[in-house]
């Protein structure tokens, strides 16, 4: 079975994959699981196992409809000027929010919850009800949310769009939670190398973005 097959079934149960967005990009390996399975034990293991910001996805046109913005967007409007990224994309960052049934929002049970309410959201957007997002969540909070570009990797090409490229080839609904993997020896990204390493020993399919852009 190939990588991207193991990686759909993967996420087909809810299990995680681990995605490497390309060498000519920020060249790094994300951990991600589908938002409806998401446990605190999930959250754990991005956090011990990953060491990034552990972030969850929505499709842009779900975003559109809950008004939820592009971050660079509103820092441009109060007179802030985005920087521009060195590996040359749009940032994905949205809005960082806390379920407003969690209690500091950071713990790893929250941040579960927080996590998949989100996926609860998008599931009621989907189906056409109304909703005021506010009514849910605090903001600001400790889940950052990556807005999907619109046209998903016909427009850009990071884990935000892959992993929801790569959910959508399951089947599964396309919000997923997401965390960089980081390398405590070198202070750097994990190299491809030792996520492939990292993949073997836990048995979490490795699959690279340009399989998923071609399959796309």
């Amino acid at each position: 079975m190939s990588e991207l097959k193991k990686a759909i079934e993967n996420l087909k149960k809810g299990k995680k994959v681990l995605i490497f967005d390309s060498g000519e990009r920020e060249g790094e390996t994300d951990i991600v699981i589908p938002v409806t399975n998401v446990g605190f034990e999930d959250i754990v293991f991005m956090r011990k196992s990953g060491g990034g910001l552990i972030c969850v996805t929505l499709p842009y046109e779900v975003a559109e409809k809950l008004d939820l913005p592009f971050m660079a967007d509103v820092l441009q409007e109060t007179g802030f000027n985005e920087s521009e990224i060195p590996y040359g994309a749009d940032s994905s960052f949205s809005l960082w929010v806390n379920h407003k049934e969690t209690f500091t929002g950071i713990t790893d049970k929250d941040r579960a919850l927080t996590a998949r309410k989100l996926g609860g959201i998008h599931r009621k957007v989907v189906r056409g009800k109304e909703i005021e997002f506010d009514n849910y969540f605090r903001i600001p909070g400790h889940v950052p949310i990556l807005k999907g570009a619109e046209g998903l990797l016909n427009n850009r090409k990071g884990h935000t769009e892959l992993s929801m490229a790569l959910a959508e080839m399951a089947g599964i609904l396309p919000t997923m939670v997401v965390c960089e993997m980081l390398d405590d020896e070198t202070g750097e990204s994990l190299s491809q190398d030792k996520a492939k390493v990292f993949s073997k020993e836990k048995d979490i399919p490795f699959i690279e973005g340009k399989k998923i852009i071609k399959k796309y």
